[in-house]
């Protein structure tokens, strides 16, 4: 038997003990961390789908998840909350059910109700499991000490206890569940649009308290200065017009043959839908396509009209070399202005601001090129603008009401004070 205390062996105990000490502890090796890696992973995949960075993390700050971001509403401003694992300003003393319950339920853990610029109505139709992997992957953030003040709502909407009357009205929990006449893909774009990805809290019309209107999903809403469009399968108004391929490209691109995303549809395809996968994507425009739109009956106005004369002149003059006579623009470059049914939507408010304030499209790994629309709001004036934008909006088969000056000089000064 050889010598305990002999170099050799003394040698082989220094090299298992230094390896021991260098490996993590054996759990780390377990089937059971496996599976947490794999519900962080499905986690951190689902806030991108719920685009959780656009709210809760600060373009001015840039600490991920820190929260702070102001949130225009109807009824004034909100500050996104800091969900980080920070316990004291985050919520790392919260646990999975109070996670849940805020997430899902729109309770605080105090018992307080959330306000809906914090999309609940949405999320409550994910699954028990999504909202786990989604807290699993908050959970590995970065901790950051931010305290945030969210409530910055003026009397008498600083007063949640009235959230009660409106969670009565527009807030109705439940998961979301499948609809068995319809396919595997139908469905799990339904939980993506529905649920994770809250689409309808930009594009579903709302009523004068900020619930959504019942009837009118998808149709389109304005909101801190742009239009979200109709994205129904309206041929008139929404993307009846694009193939599911063409609803794809523009999610995973920014850009297709008749458009490209900019204004807070831009942030959305640079931080979620551009880095979800394109089973996902499909889905998506799987259901979307299939959303009834609905037909309102308008008539596209006289080419002899003098607003639509005055706009063609201004329209040949300024916008005509990169839109072309004929509205086509350029594919996957500039937008199609003859063919993008949203040129005709129920509210020009997108047209206003981009004509007033210009816009630059989004950039993504695989459309990096990001034209932008150049501002004319201090070369144009209110009726010249107005002139135009009702000429884009009743040609090339488009038909919408005439825009007025006064519209326009509002919105030039709603932008004004906005911008100060």
């Amino acid at each position: 038997m050889p010598d305990p205390s002999s170099p050799l062996r003394l040698a082989w105990a220094v090299a298992a003990a230094t390896l021991l000490a260098g490996m993590p502890p054996s759990r780390a090796q377990s089937p059971q961390d496996n599976q947490d890696f794999t519900q962080i992973e499905r986690g951190r995949y689902l806030a991108i789908a719920a685009d959780c960075a656009a709210c809760h993390t600060n373009p001015h700050d840039q600490r991920a998840f820190a929260g702070g971001r102001p949130i225009q509403t109807p009824f004034g401003m909100v500050l996104s909350a800091n969900i980080t694992p920070d316990r004291e300003t985050g919520i790392g003393a919260w646990s999975d059910a109070q996670f849940d319950a805020a997430l899902r339920g729109g309770r605080m853990p105090n018992g307080s109700r959330l306000y809906p610029a914090m999309p609940y109505p949405y999320f409550t139709r994910m699954s028990r499991d999504d909202v786990r992997a989604l807290r699993a992957y908050l959970n590995t953030l970065e901790p950051v000490h931010h305290r945030v003040e969210t409530d910055q709502l003026p009397f008498p909407f600083n007063v949640r206890t009235g959230m009660s009357l409106w969670d009565a009205l527009y807030f109705h929990p439940g998961e979301l569940q499948a609809d068995a006449t319809k396919s595997e893909q139908w469905n799990r774009g339904a939980y993506l649009v529905e649920g994770a990805g809250h689409c309808g809290a930009c594009h579903t019309p709302k009523t004068w308290l900020g619930g959504d209107r019942s009837g009118r999903q998808l149709h389109g809403y304005s909101e801190q200065d742009w239009f979200g469009p109709n994205i129904t399968g309206d041929e008139h108004r929404g993307i009846g017009g694009w193939s599911q391929n063409d609803v794809v490209e523009y999610l995973k691109t920014g850009h297709n043959r008749f458009a490209a995303a900019s204004g807070p549809m831009a942030e959305e395809v640079a931080d979620s839908s551009s880095r979800m996968n394109s089973a996902d994507l499909q889905a998506i425009a799987s259901y979307l396509k299939d959303q009834p739109g609905q037909r309102v009956a308008v008539s596209a106005l006289s080419p002899f009209n003098p607003a639509m004369i005055a706009g063609a002149a201004i329209y040949q003059d300024l916008c005509s070399a990169c839109h072309k006579a004929d509205g086509t623009g350029v594919p996957y470059l500039i937008p199609n202005l003859a063919q993008t049914a949203s040129i005709a939507s129920r509210e020009p408010t997108s047209l206003i601001h981009v004509v007033l304030r210009g816009a630059t499209t989004v950039s993504t790994a695989d459309e990096p090129t990001a034209p932008a629309m150049p501002a004319f709001g201090d070369q144009l004036t209110d009726q010249q603008v107005a002139a135009v934008i009702t000429y884009v909006r009743n040609s090339w088969g488009h038909a919408a009401a005439a825009l007025s000056a006064g519209e326009v000089h509002a919105a030039r000064q709603t932008k004004s004070a906005r911008h100060r």
